[in-house]
């Protein structure tokens, strides 16, 4: 096994511009430019281990909830590649099998069966490409592509669970020149969160899309009473991975003012059953040695049986933990 990549040092909040990893800090919200904001979430880096302390707060107008100081691109950049290479991968994706499993993707591409039948299909963020390849199965005329900055999207295109890997991010201006107007169907799962500028990245994924084509954006939702319940331990904070956390209300109205009707708004099926076992889990493995971690495995199975036995009350109450929203591209231009 080889050792771990050595960590940058992180330095506090309030930085000077200077520092390569962390933008000024901000006085008013990214979203809506008010200066009403409080802080909501001081925390370390509870997956890494990196020193230093991640600010998340909270603007009081619109409840956009944004890491601040924000990351550069630099910072980003190496936080998310530490994220995926190996020691942190595994972990992540065993707190969140509940949605990288197929049952759950099975229930959302069965949800989508109204929709007219794509001839294209482009997944942004899409890993190893697991939803595409279950999808495939309610959508078999449809052509799946991938998109993700990570090797995983050319694994699974030599697996065959998607037709095109797309390497890079869908900002880059090569990116987008050559997706053009070219998909019926772009679908971004717990993406956004990941990106520097969600405006941007909304705009990128309706110029890919063909008119009429259909966009469909599932995230965190920051109302979710489970992140005030437990605090810097509700995974969805992500931090330093997720510098933007939007209300349902934001990305429907940032949609609209981009000419987007929409379809519907879910904040019921979403909802994942991981919040209590996740955050369980990431609190033995920040306060326990590494050696003693297995221990605590018995005690967080025991509390996903709670998170699943919870879960069909947590989707019809304010415990929901994620929404998904589904919109249609104006037909002209």
């Amino acid at each position: 096994m080889q050792p771990s990549q050595p960590s940058p040092p992180t330095p506090p909040s309030g930085t000077p511009a200077t520092d390569p990893f962390h933008e000024p800090r901000r006085e008013t919200c990214p979203w809506c430019g008010s200066g009403r904001l409080r802080t909501r979430l001081r925390t370390p880096d509870l997956l890494r281990h990196a020193p230093g302390t991640f600010v998340v707060d909270e603007c009081r107008d619109c409840a956009h909830c944004f890491q601040n100081p924000r990351l550069t691109a630099e910072g980003l950049a190496y936080h998310q590649r530490d994220f995926t290479a190996g020691r942190l991968e595994h972990l992540a994706e065993r707190i969140l099998a509940a949605r990288t499993g197929r049952r759950y993707h099975e229930a959302v591409a069965r949800g989508l069966l109204g929709l007219p039948e794509p001839e294209s299909w482009l997944d942004v963020g899409t890993g190893h490409a697991y939803f595409p390849e279950t999808a495939r199965e309610f959508f078999p005329y449809t052509s799946f592509d991938g998109l993700d900055p990570t090797p995983r999207v050319d694994r699974a295109r030599e697996a065959g669970r998607i037709e095109e890997a797309h390497r890079g991010h869908l900002t880059s201006p090569g990116m987008q020149a050559r997706l053009r107007s070219r998909y019926d169907v772009v679908s971004m799962f717990h993406h956004l969160e990941h990106t520097r500028d969600p405006r941007a990245e909304l705009r990128a994924a309706l110029a890919v899309l063909r008119p009429g084509g259909h966009l469909l954006v599932e995230v965190p939702d920051p109302a979710s009473a489970f992140a005030t319940l437990l605090g810097r331990w509700w995974l969805p904070y992500g931090q330093p991975h997720h510098p933007h956390l939007m209300p349902p209300a934001n990305l429907r109205a940032e949609l609209e003012s981009q000419g987007c009707e929409i379809l519907a708004t879910d904040r019921s099926s979403p909802h994942i059953p991981y919040d209590l076992s996740a955050a369980l889990s990431l609190a033995l493995t920040h306060t326990l040695p590494r050696s003693c971690v297995r221990l605590g495995a018995p005690a967080v199975a025991a509390v996903a049986v709670l998170d699943h036995a919870l879960a069909p009350l947590c989707r019809r109450t304010r415990f929901s933990n994620g929404y998904r929203v589904l919109a249609r591209k104006a037909a002209h231009g």
